[in-house]
């Protein structure tokens, strides 16, 4: 009984005991949570500052390039959405005074922040070029962001265009160190349309890279670069196991001349199955004509699929071999791809057949000028044949005979400006004086890129 009594007793020592320490505990836990709430106070408030300075910054980018100098210091700015909304409003602006600060922003660890700004730079040089770039197919989930490349990559500004060269440095390097590999390829693709010559190491580099899309984009820029000096260091590529980047490379090898790699195109050609890269393979080839390549591009000729034989006959006409003129003239009487045909027309003429009339070679090119599917091909054919004197001086009454077309005349400048030679200069003088506003324009601007090619 006693001892029921103590247990009893202790019990209620223990409660009273607990319930004296209750008061000290809510002493102790007020100021704890006073003090949590004391830590999140300054990130509301930080977060409530970030929305003014972003609605500060949609504000500015409304005012013109006289607003930069008071946005450029936001791109410093510790919170990413806030140095995103000053490159929005950079870019938006779009003037020269929105260079400098572009660059700075290419050195922002945000891979967003850096595609706005590359986007931005080539934007000035292509206005538009913001609504259809990556920047347009951005999409930003947290801290993730996705993008989608366009298929579309032909775009290039003219030779006369001056591109300063901090912007091609700071393009380069991105594509050297960007913070994703999406910047990268971006930057790739950007410098690819703004000629970017002095960033090609950049892009070698770029080629070392396992990412396919960043190789890819290199090597288009390289292309359009035609900085012959890069074809060696696109040669290990020429087998890639991705099919977009083998032919790609397969692509620039021939546009590089690099002779070096003719017996790795002739493996390509005979070992594999898939046509698309024999096509390229033998369209390499053909690029860089050799005699003894000749029996090769001769029993293309006559194969069943019409991208080999437009690619033989290419080969055919720039080894200019009169031997080959009756076999070409066959060829170029019972085509009927238009392709092909326009590649031994354009054989035909790199032998010597410079004839307007009609049913010439040379006039079947110029017809295509008219043709929404095949211009493109025929102006490649006549810039290359344009670099011989006596076919520029068969092009010329083109211009202005009483049945020439609009887009024979704009095609023909196009042709010139690539292709032309100091006496070229006058016949586009006169078309930059045609009564049709854009034919003139054509003129005007197939002469400035004649200058920047010709002094």
């Amino acid at each position: 009984m006693l001892a029921k009594w103590c247990r009893a007793l202790l019990g209620l020592c223990g409660v009273l005991a607990i319930a004296s320490l209750l008061p000290n505990l809510g002493a102790q836990d007020k100021p704890q949570a006073e003090a949590a709430q004391g830590a999140a106070a300054p990130s509301d408030a930080a977060s409530s500052d970030a929305k003014a300075r972003i609605k500060s910054l949609r504000e500015l980018g409304k005012s013109g390039s006289e607003a930069i100098p008071k946005i450029t210091p936001y791109l410093s700015d510790p919170e990413v959405e806030v140095r995103l909304e000053a490159v929005k409003a950079i870019v938006n602006i779009g003037t020269q005074e929105s260079l400098d600060p572009l660059i700075t922003a290419t050195r922002d660890i945000d891979p967003e922040i850096q595609i706005r700004a590359i986007d931005g730079l080539v934007n000035f040089y292509v206005p538009g070029y913001v609504k259809t770039g990556l920047t347009a197919s951005l999409r930003r989930a947290g801290s993730s962001i996705k993008a989608k490349f366009t298929d579309s990559n032909n775009l290039v500004i003219d030779p006369y265009f001056e591109v300063r060269p901090e912007v091609i440095a700071a393009l380069g390097r991105v594509v050297s160190g960007g913070s994703s590999l999406d910047a990268r390829a971006n930057a790739a693709r950007s410098l690819g349309i703004l000629r970017g010559q002095a960033a090609v190491g950049d892009l070698e580099q770029a080629l070392r890279s396992k990412d396919s899309q960043l190789i890819y984009e290199s090597l288009v820029a390289l292309e359009k670069i035609r900085d012959e000096s890069a074809g060696p260091s696109v040669a290990f590529l020429l087998h890639d196991l991705n099919e977009k980047v083998q032919l790609a490379a397969i692509e620039a090898t021939g546009l590089l001349m690099n002779r070096a790699a003719t017996n790795d195109l002739r493996d390509v050609l005979d070992r594999s199955k898939n046509m698309k890269v024999k096509r390229a393979a033998l369209t390499a080839l053909a690029q860089m004509p050799d005699p003894s390549l000749h029996g090769l591009y001769t029993t293309y000729l006559d194969h069943k699929d019409e991208g080999l034989r437009e690619a033989a006959a290419e080969g055919l006409g720039r080894l200019k071999n009169p031997d080959d003129l009756p076999v070409l003239e066959r060829a170029f009487s019972n085509e009927d791809k238009t392709e092909p045909r326009l590649s031994a027309a354009f054989a035909l003429v790199d032998l010597g057949k410079r004839g307007m009339a009609d049913f010439d070679s040379l006039r079947y090119l110029v017809n295509n000028l008219n043709s929404t599917a095949y211009r493109g091909v025929a102006r490649a054919y006549l810039m290359e044949l344009a670099r011989d004197p006596e076919v520029r001086q068969a092009l010329y009454p083109a211009l202005t005979a009483p049945g020439a077309t609009k887009d024979e005349k704009t095609g023909l400048a196009e042709v010139l400006a690539a292709g032309g030679g100091q006496d070229s200069i006058a016949p586009l003088e006169a078309l930059s004086r045609d009564p049709d506003a854009e034919v003139a324009e054509a003129g005007l601007r197939a002469l400035k890129n004649l200058h920047a090619r010709v002094p």
